[in-house]
């Protein structure tokens, strides 16, 4: 079978999951070919509608956008509790304080900054100024030097922002599961609709499989993970893995269906997202 092509990221989470697939340790899958590309690259080319890759990691808040072409797999993705986005200054600050003033976002389709967009309208009062979309790694620098008043961060930068000199001004994710007790949908893993229900049962079969033997024996992942992880502390990616791969990842189930429902149901009611067809979520 020709290989199909497959994009995400190189954190550590993903690396984590898709390891034993990518080096063909899962019996039967498909095999792969690997791109790796920032959420905000991932999420550009699912809304193109003329990407070539067979299966991406996307943010969920792109799915009202996607989901004609893309279907959701039940697993393989990024939902979890106390892992949410963080807003961070340089120096402490309340919400009031980001009335008018510039924000670095990953991504303006990226789960991130609809949860951020979200808690301003309860927050900011008349809401923030500018918004600029950096990849994630640039961010904390770009709070640190002044160059932005605020950040929007993601992954591991929970462990790290202390490091920069950074405050955390809010949690994203803490605002979510307080006010909707859901856990919180961050990375969805999709998959053309046009490769047929067949062959995506056996991808979503085979992200599940390859998960679950990254559970059983994680130093088979250690060097895929580490090699791509931007000289992260060993230390800082093991947390990483820990907070976002969960048993979400292995199968999002009723909870975690809820949680993706949730959020999209609220956004669209906010205007911020198209709203979703009753059956837009159903996986073949």
């Amino acid at each position: 079978m020709t290989k199909l092509k497959i994009a995400y990221s190189p954190c550590p989470n993903d690396t984590f999951v898709f390891d034993a697939w990518a080096h063909g340790r899962v019996p039967g899958a498909p095999r792969l070919d690997v791109t790796f590309a920032d959420i905000d690259v991932t999420n550009g080319w699912a809304e193109s509608g003329t990407d070539e890759h067979d299966v991406l990691k996307v943010s969920y808040a792109v799915l009202p956008w996607i989901l004609d072409e893309y279907a959701l797999l039940p697993c393989g993705g990024a939902l979890g509790r106390g892992c949410g986005p963080l807003v961070l200054t340089r120096d402490a600050a309340t919400g009031a304080d980001l009335a008018g003033k510039t924000v670095a976002v990953p991504s303006e389709r990226s789960t991130a900054y609809l949860l951020f967009r979200l808690w301003a309208a309860e927050t900011v009062p008349g809401g923030v100024g500018n918004v600029v979309v950096m990849p994630f790694h640039e961010i904390m620098p770009a709070v640190r030097d002044g160059k932005v008043d605020a950040g929007l961060v993601i992954h591991e930068a929970r462990f790290t922002y202390q490091n920069y000199g950074l405050h955390c001004l809010a949690d994203m994710g803490e605002h979510w599961e307080t006010t909707t007790g859901l856990p919180i949908p961050l990375g969805a893993i999709v998959a053309r609709r046009s490769l047929g229900a067949e062959t995506l049962r056996r991808l979503a079969e085979s992200a599940r499989a390859s998960v679950r033997m990254a559970w059983d024996d994680p130093l088979a992942s250690r060097p895929y993970v580490l090699e791509h992880a931007q000289e992260m502390d060993p230390k800082v990616a093991d947390q990483h893995i820990g907070l976002y791969v969960n048993e979400f990842t292995a199968d999002l189930g009723e909870h975690g269906y809820a949680a993706v429902r949730g959020l999209l149901t609220r956004a669209a009611a906010e205007g911020l997202v198209p709203p979703l067809g009753p059956d837009a979520l159903a996986f073949p």
